[in-house]
């Protein structure tokens, strides 16, 4: 074996010396020829070509929301707001027990997009450590304000993606530079660490990135919202405020009170439509607008568009009758009731749960959940023209039971549901069934701004300040303002899903008020304390999914027989084993409660 590896790199080295020893004495064949003129060495050495490579940043954020089960799905249904519905299948994440393993499918339409958040994450700090690592190599820099202004957007979308990956999957590597030659040597670093040091980076970039962007661009808005995240998963919550307030206060923006853009002559809608229109989103006079990724029809890497009506509408079209027994309903664009031109064909799959549906509405008068707003399956009508002349029913409205007590659906998880129509409507010219067409779709906004800083004020016992920023978003929705006394984490996180269902990432937000309980020690609402020891066997995260869903771990089972189950380690994802396994120099760990944990070593807890 020693002869061999010793005469290998003369083996691998004989053709090269064959060709030079029958080639001419031109040496010309010997100088390198560029393979394409982007080449590294011929792009990056303009500002406008960093900004080029901050583009698939930009990119690479869009497709969270867009195309069929969009990641942004997986992050809502394993939570305590919704569930997977897709009941003809075996692969959804429905049976967390059984189905969420590191060498499952953990990308797939019909499964999860876990490995997405995973492999993307890890893809967009990649690009922006492209730019981070060649920020000295252009040399038509107009100013330093220039060069520190394409570093801290750089700073921004690494930071946005390790602010996830910290509260998804905990302990992650920790890459700071543009990897150049293959690297099998990664190794798990203290999330604290590497929270640390994306607060850093955003308090440069705080300072370099300017207030007015182009939309669609990074703002220094968008930079202190999530520094104002950053500094709460710290603990750091009087940091929290600040950045907070320089946002709320100082900024350019304001939550948008009167109605605006198009549609705002109709009467019959109000401002929280208009807030979510596709059309109203990028438009200058919308002051609330923080952040937002721009998916339009003639976007460069077409996306397929939102397909927000096929994942967030029931599955209406199907298993359900009329009281005489007779299919009800049919999503037939050419049908004399053309119902599905004006809710779309929904499939299901992001199902609300009771919680978030019907009890989190406290206040009659809430414009989110106002009819027009928001869609029963009451609002809906027969519409099978098959029977419109045998069916007295034709043309009511629906109902859940007939005459006699017995259910009209045959499919209660996946056809029967309520929903937010204001937020998932979406036209969709490109299908003949409408299924969420293109639209520009928020990150960050201003509403979400003043939740955060509430939340800070709760970690600081200031009850008045928390509830004074709670009311400012729940009076725009035309809701009685709270008391202090009524302020707690629960009513926190309720004004979160009234106002930011299928916007916020909310397995990672409420990963985050978990990891905070356990690390302050400070009573929930219920009275019980954690801590960081036993996180992944006692947490917040699963005792409020516990609390509010009505289909975990409530014995609940979908026509095709999964069991809906959840675990306290599903406070965080499994890694990708084959992540884990093609790291064969160093260290990635696994989370507790997976195959794989028994083997990790303390995470690294400094930066190299």
């Amino acid at each position: 074996m020693k002869r061999k590896r010793k005469i290998l790199p003369y083996i691998l080295l004989f053709p090269s010396l064959l060709i030079i020893g029958t080639s001419s004495c031109n040496e010309d064949w010997l100088e390198p020829r560029p393979l394409s003129f982007y080449a590294p060495e011929n792009t990056y050495n303009v500002a406008s070509g960093l900004w080029g490579a901050l583009v698939a940043c930009e990119r690479n954020m869009r497709h969270e929301w867009t195309g069929d089960n969009p990641p942004i799905h997986t992050e809502m249904v394993l939570t305590d707001i919704a569930v997977d519905g897709t009941t003809d299948k075996s692969s959804p994440p429905q049976d967390l027990n059984l189905i969420l393993t590191p060498d499952a499918n953990l990308n797939g339409l019909d499964y999860n997009r876990i490995g997405w958040y995973w492999f993307e994450g890890f893809k967009g700090i990649k690009y922006a450590n492209v730019v981070i690592s060649r920020i000295d190599e252009p040399e038509d820099y107009q100013s330093e304000a220039e060069r520190n202004h394409i570093l801290g957007t750089a700073y921004f979308h690494r930071a946005l993606r390790y602010y996830k990956l910290t509260h998804q999957f905990g302990d992650v590597p920790l890459i700071l530079d543009e990897i150049r030659e293959p690297k099998l040597d990664f190794y798990s670093t203290d999330r604290n660490v590497i929270l640390r040091k994306m607060k850093e980076d955003l308090e440069f970039a705080e300072i370099w990135v300017p207030e007015i962007m182009d939309r669609g661009r990074v703002p220094k808005g968008a930079v202190q919202h999530l520094l104002t995240k950053v500094n709460l998963a710290l603990g750091e919550f009087q940091d929290a405020v600040a950045s907070a307030s320089r946002l709320i206060d100082e900024g350019q923006y304001s939550l948008m009170r009167d109605r605006f853009g198009i549609n705002a002559s109709d009467a019959s809608r109000n401002v929280i439509w208009d807030l979510h229109r596709p059309d109203n989103k990028a438009s200058n006079i919308n002051t609330e607008t923080i952040l937002l990724v721009m998916d339009r029809i003639d976007t460069e890497g077409n996306s397929g568009g939102t397909t927000s009506m096929r994942q967030a509408v029931p599955f209406w079209s199907v298993n359900i009758n009329t009281p005489s027994g007779n299919k009800g309903t049919l999503d037939l664009a050419t049908a004399p009731i053309p119902q599905v031109l004006h809710v779309g064909r929904g499939i299901g799959r992001t199902r609300g749960n009771w919680y978030s549906m019907n009890t989190v509405w406290d206040d009659e008068n809430d414009l989110r959940h106002a009819p027009g707003n928001w869609m029963n399956m009451e609002d809906l009508v027969y519409n099978n023209p098959n029977i419109q002349n045998s069916d007295p029913d034709y043309g009511k409205n629906l109902r859940m039971r007939n005459d006699n007590g017995q259910l009209l659906t045959s499919d209660s998880i996946r056809s029967w549901f309520s929903w937010p129509h204001y937020k998932v409507f979406i036209p969709d010219p490109q299908r003949v069934q409408p299924q969420g067409g293109h639209s520009d779709w928020y990150i960050f906004r201003l509403a979400e701004s003043y939740l955060l800083r509430a939340e800070a004020y709760y970690w600081l016992d200031n009850l008045s300040g928390a509830v004074d920023d709670l009311n400012q978003v729940r009076t725009r929705a035309g809701c009685a303002p709270y008391n202090a006394s009524q302020l707690n984490m629960e009513t926190i996180l309720d004004e979160r899903t009234r106002e930011l269902f299928y916007e916020e990432p909310r397995k990672t937000e409420l990963t985050r008020v978990a990891y905070l309980y356990a690390k302050t020690g400070k009573a929930a609402a219920s009275g019980k304390s954690y801590t960081i020891q036993n996180f992944s066997t006692d947490n917040y995260f699963y005792d409020r999914v516990m609390e509010k869903s009505d289909f975990y771990n409530k014995g609940v089972t979908t026509r095709h027989g999964n069991l809906f189950t959840m675990s306290p380690y599903h406070v965080l994802w499994p890694v990708p084993a084959n992540a884990i396994n093609t790291n064969t120099r160093g260290q990635i760990n696994q989370n507790q409660g997976y195959a794989g944990y028994q083997n990790n070593k303390p995470p690294l807890t400094t930066i190299d």
